[in-house]
């Protein structure tokens, strides 16, 4: 067996293990050293970090050191510890995660917080609710979303059936699936409305750019939840032009955004007979959910 980590071989302790990994992916550059070894090494052995910890002392075997190893080379290709344990959290969710969907990101998360705000502020957390998804990859917008309001149904759409049989699976996963339905179809084609309440994480990436990401999105994100067009723009422009049959009167409208985009996608939005508010900050302090609205 090549040994990925020369030092890591049988006898060595499960501390020993953890402290080798976390030092050979400090070495290669990787962002977050001691949470992806301590991860890699709990999927490795099935030990949560509890146990971890109170089995730090015992003894590795060749089976499990072989293991260890296997998942260590493909973090330091740069595979995403999410796509090597196969599941992400997102708002508290377990998500199940493959090669056909995006992997739930932090900032994604402030989707759901504006949305929560607006309809909070509207005292229609209670209501029956419509929400659809667009591009729904995982489901993670829409399982959030339902999961905190308790009596809405949602619609989540994605072009890619192996998408949507991941959403599926978690709908499932979280109890939401009597509650939420899958439509395989570009953008909303075929799905009737009125909505009151649509989000999308669109592809936002200008063409161009893919080429120039960090590995751990450029070889193993799909590109088709990436390629915004030429100028990253191409979803946006195509939401825009179902917003108003989309939405119900006063219904919110929220996207993600990438950097730079808060002045162009606002004004699509507004062209398209919408009232746009400035868009809401991740906590990186980057514009990263807008927010339009329809005629009430």
């Amino acid at each position: 067996m090549t040994r990925i980590i020369p030092g890591l071989k049988t006898d060595a302790s499960v501390a020993e293990a953890q402290q080798m990994m976390t030092q050979a992916f400090r070495l290669a550059g990787l962002d977050s050293p001691e949470a992806d070894a301590r991860l890699l090494l709990g999927h490795a052995l099935r030990l949560d970090r509890a146990r971890l910890l109170s089995q730090s002392d015992r003894l590795l075997d060749a089976r499990e050191i072989e293991a260890i190893q296997g998942l260590a080379a493909r973090r330091l290709h740069h595979e995403p510890v999410a796509r090597i344990l196969g599941r992400k959290e997102f708002w508290s969710l377990a998500l199940q995660v493959s090669d056909a969907v995006l992997v739930p990101r932090p900032e994604t998360e402030t989707i759901v917080e504006l949305a929560l705000d607006l309809i909070g502020r509207n005292g229609a957390r209670d209501r029956p609710l419509r929400v659809l998804d667009i591009g729904t990859g995982s489901g993670a917008l829409l399982l959030a979303l339902l999961s905190e309001l308790t009596h809405a149904t949602g619609i989540g759409t994605d072009v890619s059936m192996a998408a949507l049989e991941i959403a599926r699976a978690n709908a499932k996963q979280n109890k939401l699936e009597a509650r939420a339905q899958f439509v395989c179809c570009n953008l909303a084609d075929g799905v009737g409305g009125p909505f009151d309440l649509v989000v999308s994480n669109p592809p936002y990436i200008a063409r161009a750019e893919i080429a120039t990401l960090d590995p751990e999105v450029r070889e193993y994100d799909p590109v088709l939840a990436l390629d915004g067009g030429t100028d990253g723009l191409d979803f946006y422009r195509a939401i825009a032009r179902e917003a108003v049959r989309l939405l119900a009167h006063g219904g919110h409208l929220i996207v993600e955004l990438g950097i730079g985009q808060e002045a162009p996608v606002a004004t699509l939005f507004q062209t398209a007979g919408l009232t746009v508010a400035p868009a809401r900050p991740d906590l990186a302090g980057i514009p990263r959910a807008l927010q339009a609205t329809a005629a009430s």
